[in-house]
């Protein structure tokens, strides 16, 4: 299976058709189905490791101020509980916990809404140990390879630029050139294989300090990249930067079929 990353931005995405969920759509028909899907999600950030393990995961709407349209949206992809304790045993020795509580938040909804509209695939969420350094996150997902060849998609959710304290909700603004220069930084890294400097993002200058304020939606990406294998290429979908300092940059690793 190819491994894919989606700046999934602003919530509203969900309901709406634009060239990013258009992007999204397309990925899903395009890529073999998959059995399962594995998310790690930039709206789960823990304090260790876990995954979730229910038959049944609730839609979280974890978010305010959006449209009460948004709150009613549901995704009712069915758990995958064996799936789950798959993960936990591929992630020893890291003591990863079964979780029975947390559900599909927002930052996996709000795009499998799109590559998955009937919601008849499998998901499961593994979270983001946010006491931990990118380098353990690029390492931690390595061990997740044998995955895509059981039939898993592993997805990434985060954006490679979110500084939300900068953010322009007005109409037509134009993305900073910060967020320009370092969202062609990761393009770069990403085209000529150089993980190193994307793991060591805070190396890359101001452009990183002020894309990446915070590192819970810049760390998916490493999930993914981690995944990559000395023949892969990586595609970018879509790409763009909404709000002058949200970068919806998606990336696949691997190839299309159609």
């Amino acid at each position: 299976m190819p491994v894919i990353f989606f700046g999934h931005g602003n919530p509203m995405n969900t309901l709406e058709r634009n060239p990013y969920t258009n992007a999204w759509r397309r990925l899903g028909a395009s890529i073999p189905r998959p059995k399962a899907i594995l998310a790690v999600s930039a709206h789960w950030y823990t304090r260790g490791t876990s995954v979730t393990a229910m038959e049944t995961p609730r839609t979280i709407h974890d978010f305010g101020g959006f449209p009460q349209a948004l709150f009613e949206v549901q995704y009712p992809a069915p758990g995958d509980p064996v799936l789950a304790a798959r993960v936990r045993d591929r992630l020893a020795p890291v003591g990863v916990s079964l979780d029975e509580s947390w559900g599909l938040d927002h930052g996996t909804w709000s795009v499998l809404v799109h590559a998955y509209p009937d919601a008849d695939v499998p998901v499961v969420q593994l979270s983001i140990d946010g006491t931990k350094p990118p380098r353990f996150h690029y390492e931690l997902a390595t061990r997740l390879a044998p995955l895509r060849d059981e039939d898993v998609l592993i997805v990434g959710s985060g954006n490679v630029v979110h500084n939300l304290g900068l953010i322009q909700w007005a109409e037509g603004s134009k993305p900073y050139d910060w967020a320009i220069r370092f969202n062609d930084m990761v393009r770069g890294h990403l085209a000529a294989r150089h993980h190193e400097p994307l793991i060591e993002y805070d190396r890359l200058g101001e452009e990183a300090r002020l894309s990446v304020p915070t590192p819970d939606h810049y760390l998916p990406l490493l999930y993914i990249i981690a995944l990559q294998q000395p023949d892969e290429t990586i595609s970018i979908p879509v790409d763009g930067i909404e709000h002058g300092s949200i970068g919806m940059l998606s990336a696949m690793v691997g190839r299309q079929t159609s």
